[in-house]
């Protein structure tokens, strides 16, 4: 990312197409590996339905990985984690 995009703003390049959901302990996983110069930052959107109500939580972390494949893989790996130690409480239930 350049200064200038910095300086103004700018997020980085989030890709266009997300890899494929996939469900987990009845909530849905959507990697979603942000590009950041050659590198690929490890993101996903976790959604549930929760008393009736969609909720959906945006998981960024700091890790970045050299291949598209790998963040994709470890960005579902966090994801589970995340399910398994906090459940409903992503979404502040």
């Amino acid at each position: 990312m350049s200064l200038l995009s910095r300086l103004f703003g700018k997020k980085p390049d989030a890709l266009d197409k997300p890899g494929s959901s996939e469900e987990y302990k009845d909530f849905r996983i959507t990697p979603k590996p942000i590009r950041e110069g050659g590198r690929y930052r490890v993101a996903a959107r976790i959604d549930k339905v929760v008393n009736g109500v969609a909720k959906s939580h945006e998981l960024i972390r700091s890790d970045t990985m050299a291949s598209l494949d790998e963040a994709t893989t470890f960005s579902v790996a966090k994801a589970r984690q995340m399910i398994d130690e906090q459940g409903d409480k992503l979404f502040g239930v």
